[in-house]
């Protein structure tokens, strides 16, 4: 199964009172429902691909509501694997409507008598992305969670009650519908937690870490190599300058200075400064400092570089 289908799993065994099971039915239907008005009167349909998660609005409405509802499965085209389920309430419509607050303005969700407790609100949540959430593997190359609706309305309340919990979620106009979503991996990692998918929660905390430290390693490696190899074209270029010289003018004429700096790069030609800083006690039985030696090499470059412009001229 993939990381998406692993939360849906969890949350579908989470134990809930009854306030939270109407919080979570209210946004199943709210994002996945619909409601009909025919001449057999009124009834509220719920519309899933997942059998586990019909038979959690059907558990639902059947514990809150004692009533009997239709499960109807339907084939869909070949684009899609999995059968289309559709969850019929006849009985009880009228009531299910109101106390699932299906007809009130969606942009009012936090303000809704059935989210007025704290658990009902990480409920209301936890049916959103039930109903039509989806997030990535944290082994994935990006973080991102979404919760889809073709309603702007419905998008826009889950967006709110995201930020309640300071989850710094955005919506978004797709192609088909809206989204809510969460880019940040701290903020995703948060999520979890508010719905209660713990052990989810614990595996993606564990990959990010990984996935972290693995990225961590590779940008001190980057930066040893860059480094690495700035010393080595800053070595080049010395090394050049010091064939000019020793080319073009008598070298023993050079101040001592100089000459120290040219014995030190030629007995050392890949080094840093740092490591011919250190080397020098041990060539000349006294040390000479990084900045010394950065200030003795670029003298050396420029008179290199003043000899070939001579020649050229």
């Amino acid at each position: 199964m993939s990381f998406a289908a692993d939360v849906k799993s969890e949350l579908l065994s989470v134990k809930a009172d009854n306030c939270c099971v109407l919080a979570e039915l209210s946004a199943l239907l709210r994002i996945n429902g619909d409601i009909h008005i025919s001449s057999n009167g009124l009834s509220v349909e719920f519309h899933t691909t997942n059998l586990k998660i019909a038979r959690r609005v059907i558990s639902s409405v059947k514990e809150l509501y004692k009533i009997d509802v239709e499960v109807v499965s339907k084939k869909q085209m070949k684009l899609y694997k999995h059968d289309m389920y559709i969850v019929r309430m006849k009985q009880e419509a009228n009531k299910i409507i109101n106390e699932l607050s299906l007809m009130n303005n969606q942009e009012a969700i936090i303000d809704e008598p059935l989210m007025v407790k704290e658990c009902c609100k990480r409920s209301f949540l936890r049916g959103a992305f039930l109903a039509s959430g989806s997030i990535n593997s944290p082994k994935s190359s990006s973080y991102h969670l979404e919760i889809h609706s073709y309603s702007e309305e419905d998008v826009t309340a889950v967006t709110d009650l995201l930020n309640y919990y300071h989850l710094n979620a955005k919506s978004l106009k797709r192609k088909r519908g809206f989204i809510s979503y969460i880019k940040e991996s701290e903020k995703i990692a948060d999520f979890l937690r508010v719905v209660g998918a713990m052990n989810a929660l614990f595996v993606y905390e564990d990959e990010r870490i990984k996935r972290d430290f693995v990225n961590s390693i590779t940008r001190v490696m980057n930066m040893d190599i860059a480094n690495q190899n700035k010393t080595l074209e800053a070595a080049d270029k010395q090394l050049r300058s010091i064939s000019v010289l020793e080319n073009m003018t008598d070298i023993t004429k050079l101040p001592n200075s100089m000459k120290e700096a040219i014995t030190l790069r030629k007995t050392y030609p890949e080094s840093s400064l740092n490591e011919l800083a250190d080397y020098s006690y041990d060539l000349f039985n006294k040390s000479i400092s990084k900045s010394a030696l950065n200030h003795r090499f670029r003298n050396i470059n420029e008179l290199a570089d003043q000899i070939m412009e001579n020649l050229h001229e």
